[in-house]
């Protein structure tokens, strides 16, 4: 039987700035599901990449005094490093300069067009450049988006083509139906739901070229360039070979009826994951996604994190001093699933000196010292029930993508593993009752053969050392060494 085809997509980051944690939790959550699905013997594309147009990188180029395709080169290159700083295993990296997603954004825009969803208009709205998307009055707080407080709002007034997004309605709230779960958490789907019950409005899908060059021009209209959500959301398809490459696209996007893709994305990426890309799709005739996940912001110290206070977080920086393990296991355990959490360094000391150095890699250097010391291997008839009920729950929230549920179900069992070395004391009891002492090692050893593959998509590294020691019968180097 072939393997499932399993996909799954992070959103593409603007390449105005360098990457912060809050896409670090994005594209970790991400790789930690990928890494799941390929250990169940499922074929994976993992995709990610980079969003280069629009005013937003088109002001910030002219700022730096640089041309936009060398800038986005440069940042493009900085967003690469989080590959190997993150241990990352993602299949596909993609950038919306590339020359097919290119001409994939354009025939997606003939579809549409062809189909009836494209017209030309006037367009006259306020438009926040942070969030690249336009704002209602009720959207303001005091005139500002409460997202990108600092940037001013724009009054844009020029004929640009529209999507026809308010033919969609019904559309929509019958994908909501008929997928439950096609949102996640829940109340993101309720929130969505809404959005579109309050009825959607057509929204403008070009800028003229002549104020804003940086895009891909629109097909038969020079005189205009793509809006950047547009021409970015695109890319979901165009990393499969869409529309050429039509089995590959249908093996793992999905067909009609049968929807397979996954997407992950910030709780702000809500209204354009959900609802506007999955109206595009439509138009286009496109099957659509088969679920998209939003996860929270990572606050600092319970602020905002800015330059201007000082508290942003490089996730570069974290991973380089502490190891990618380190930082992966904070984003998938410290940090909420689908909810807003907090860093700050010391929050993060705290957890690394308690969980990793004094709890996973204590109990790993202490049993596998048993075990060396004492001549004890593996022995795979020896099951723990504890072992199978934590594989159980595990899998069990994985399947739900509740990445922290399954990683605290791993630590219970660190735990049971720990109280049972403190119960029956086997390094006591091997002078006394040899056989009894080595019965108790090998049901720590399989305990912590359970820890260390359930934990393989998290802690890679750690992991992968950990099974190389009980494969081999020897101890294991200190894993995560305790820090000031």
């Amino acid at each position: 039987m072939a393997p499932k085809k399993f996909y799954l997509t992070t959103t593409l980051p603007y390449v105005n700035a360098a990457p912060h944690i809050g896409f670090a939790l994005e594209i970790v959550q991400a790789d930690i599901i990928c890494r799941y699905n390929k250990l169940l013997g499922e074929s994976v594309v993992f995709n990610t990449g980079t969003d280069e147009h629009g005013a937003k990188i088109y002001e910030k180029a002219k700022e730096e005094g640089k041309d936009p395709q060398a800038y986005v080169d440069e940042y493009a290159a900085k967003f690469k490093l989080l590959k190997d700083a993150l241990n990352l295993d993602y299949t596909n990296f993609i950038r919306t300069t590339d020359p097919h997603h290119i001409s994939a954004a354009q025939e997606f825009w003939k579809l549409c067009d062809k189909n009836g969803y494209i017209y030309k208009g006037s367009y006259k709205i306020k438009y926040c450049v942070g969030c690249e998307l336009e704002k209602t009055e009720s959207e303001l707080v005091d005139g500002k988006c409460p997202i990108h407080p600092n940037l001013t709002i724009q009054e844009i007034e020029e004929e640009n083509y529209f999507f026809k997004f308010s033919e969609f309605q019904q559309k929509l709230l019958d994908l909501y139906e008929k997928i439950p779960d096609f949102v996640l958490p829940a109340h993101r789907l309720t929130e969505i739901k809404n959005f579109v019950t309050e009825g959607p409005k057509d929204f403008s899908i070009s800028r003229l070229a002549s104020k804003m060059p940086w895009g891909i021009p629109v097909p038969g209209d020079e005189a205009q360039v793509m809006y950047v959500w547009f021409d970015a959301l695109i890319n979901y398809i165009s990393t499969l070979g869409w529309p050429e490459e039509e089995k590959n696209f249908a093996d793992f996007w999905g067909t009609l009826g049968e929807p397979n893709a996954i997407q992950i994305a910030g709780k702000d990426n809500l209204r354009q994951q959900s609802s506007m890309w999955q109206a595009m799709l439509m138009a286009a005739g496109l099957p659509t996604s088969r679920q998209i996940l939003i996860h929270g912001f990572i606050t600092s110290g319970g602020e905002k994190m800015s330059k201007s206070l000082g508290n942003v977080v490089d996730p570069l920086t974290i991973a380089k001093e502490y190891g990618a393990d380190a930082l992966r296991y904070w984003l998938a355990r410290e940090m909420p699933t689908f909810e807003d959490g907090d860093f700050t360094l010391e929050k993060f000391k705290d957890a690394y000196n308690a969980n990793l150095a004094n709890g996973l890699g204590n109990l790993a250097s202490r049993v596998m010292k048993m075990a060396s010391t004492n001549g004890v291997r593996y022995d795979a008839s020896i099951n723990i029930a504890e072992a199978e009920d934590t594989r159980g729950v595990f899998a069990g929230a994985m399947k739900d993508f509740e990445i922290k549920a399954a990683v605290d179900s791993v630590w219970s069992l660190i735990s049971w593993a720990d109280g049972y070395i403190q119960k029956e004391e086997p390094f006591k009891k091997i002078k006394t009752d040899k056989g009894a002492a080595e019965k108790d090692i090998q049901k720590l050893i399989s305990a912590l053969k359970t820890i260390a593959e359930l934990l393989e998509p998290v802690l890679p590294v750690a992991c992968e050392k950990i099974l190389s020691a009980i494969k081999n019968g020897t101890e294991v180097s200190p894993l995560f060494p305790r820090i000031a």
